[in-house]
């Protein structure tokens, strides 16, 4: 068991000690991040949680103090004036800021991460020099990938594109989710390309603050209600050293970066929240007292079992994600292997990063509600605080991909191997024409035969045509 004991201020810390944290998983430097962490949480995020959620205040403030602790360039490398950590180091900040200090804060900075890995993935010096080297200064970032046509389906962005102008791009992005939109300093968006060929022909691009629109004001949420996680549009020029990547890369760094980190992220924004219940029962249940029989809360049985059956899934969880953090962190060198496009690591353990967001988001849930049963009617009081992680727990299952996707993603996966995921839907399903054909009659047949003709003419004519007409 560790001999450092958890404080929180000049006194214990209220919910669990250290015993209930894994360790073994941290190094030295990681441990004495998060210790770090909580004193700042202490000090003045989590008082600053309150003041977002009740007025739908942007966390600016919060993510200024991880940024003059070096927090917003954790896994930058030392030489571009970073911290240098690895995914395991991620898991953990995140899940330390929305533990004990702030879930809304937390999920801005997985955005604010997921951007500039996106960058950092396919680095170039003026990338470097105008959006990496400046995050000690404070500078924000957001992932802009959604789009209001498909939903969670964000890796489809049929509502965009780009073209080849003077060396430069026209970007057209529209997004119906942006974490951060009109606050961030800079975008990494996700566009079809130039010349687009089809959905798998995706390109990433970097767009100032002052060349994206945003709506703020319109966000008005159950739970995480200070990320402003509003609309975005990008109508405008881009230059030519802005696209990340080459054009068409998109869809590759997606698997390689933006999806691994920001699942890795979030689940532990998630597993964070599951903690931070459990803290926040464990304070209230060992001080209430019920005179009439001599006992606190605490003492019955039931809510053992509630918060012992918490902790044990919320460890599971955690571990897990700890545990494929671990993973990408053996693939990658401990996030210092440079990769060329085509080049995979992380990617090659997306489908165990899907898992880990199902489980985390699920429990969280599941945590949160059974907090609140073991807190009975004070719970439902706002000044617990509970009540709004509870309400901060709940985007855990509908945030993209929800975990009705990642279910179905798994489950087909397993059973009918990865190709049949589709995501970019280029695969014909030659069952399903079969079966819906054989229930025509000949005319019916002929019909259908006369207007796939047509539309092949068409489509053969258009490939004819010159580029640019």
């Amino acid at each position: 068991m560790p001999d450092t004991e958890k404080m929180w201020g000049g006194e214990p810390f209220w919910g669990l000690g250290y015993d209930w944290d894994p360790d073994w998983v941290l190094t030295d430097r990681q441990q004495e991040l998060r210790a770090l962490l909580i004193e700042l949480c202490q000090r003045e995020m989590r008082d600053n949680a309150k003041r977002f959620d009740d007025g739908l205040e942007f966390p600016r403030r919060n993510l200024e103090i991880l940024g003059e602790h070096g927090f917003l360039a954790l896994t930058v490398p030392e030489e571009y004036g970073g911290l240098g950590e690895n995914h395991v180091a991620y898991g953990m900040v995140c899940e330390t800021i929305a533990r004990y200090g702030c879930a809304s804060t937390a999920m801005c900075y997985v955005m604010h991460i997921g951007a500039v890995n996106c960058i950092m993935l396919r680095p170039t010096e003026y990338l470097v020099d105008k959006y990496i080297r400046p995050l000690g200064s404070g500078k924000i970032g957001t992932l802009s990938y959604s789009d209001p046509e498909t939903g969670s389906h964000f890796w489809y962005p049929i509502s965009s594109g780009a073209e080849r102008v003077n060396g430069g791009f026209k970007v057209r992005k529209k997004a119906s989710w942006t974490t951060s939109a009109g606050f961030a300093d800079f975008y990494v968006v996700q566009t079809t390309s130039p010349d687009f060929t089809g959905y798998d022909d995706l390109s990433v691009f970097v767009v100032d603050a002052a060349d994206a629109q945003a709506r703020p004001e319109l966000w008005d949420a159950l739970g995480l209600r200070g990320n402003q996680s509003g609309s975005l549009n990008v109508d405008g020029l881009v230059p030519g050293e802005q696209v990340v990547g080459p054009v068409g890369d998109g869809a590759a760094s997606n698997d390689e970066s933006v999806d691994p980190w920001f699942l890795i992220g979030s689940s532990s924004v998630w597993n964070g929240i599951s903690l931070g219940a459990v803290d926040i029962a464990k304070r209230h249940t060992t001080r209430k007292r019920h005179v009439d029989v001599g006992l606190r809360v605490a003492d019955y049985p039931t809510i053992q079992d509630y918060v012992g059956e918490a902790l044990i899934d919320t460890n599971a969880s955690r571990l897990f994600v700890y545990s494929v953090a671990q993973a990408l962190d053996r693939a990658t060198d401990d996030n210092t292997k440079r990769l060329a496009p085509g080049e995979t690591a992380r990617a090659d353990f997306l489908h165990w990063c899907w898992q880990i967001k199902f489980v985390a988001a699920k429990n969280v849930a599941h945590v949160c509600d059974k907090m609140l049963h073991a807190c009975g009617g004070s719970g439902y009081k706002r000044d617990m605080e509970l009540e709004r992680y509870l309400r901060d727990g709940k985007a855990g299952w509908v945030m993209g991909p929800t975990n009705e996707v990642l279910r179905q993603f798994v489950g087909k996966a397993v059973l009918l191997g990865f190709d049949s995921l589709d995501y970019w839907n280029q695969h014909v399903n030659e069952r399903a024409i079969q079966n819906e054909t054989k229930k025509l009659d000949p005319a019916g047949k002929r019909a259908l035969a006369e207007k796939l003709l047509a539309e092949a003419e068409k489509d053969e004519a258009k490939e004819r045509q010159p580029a640019g007409r």
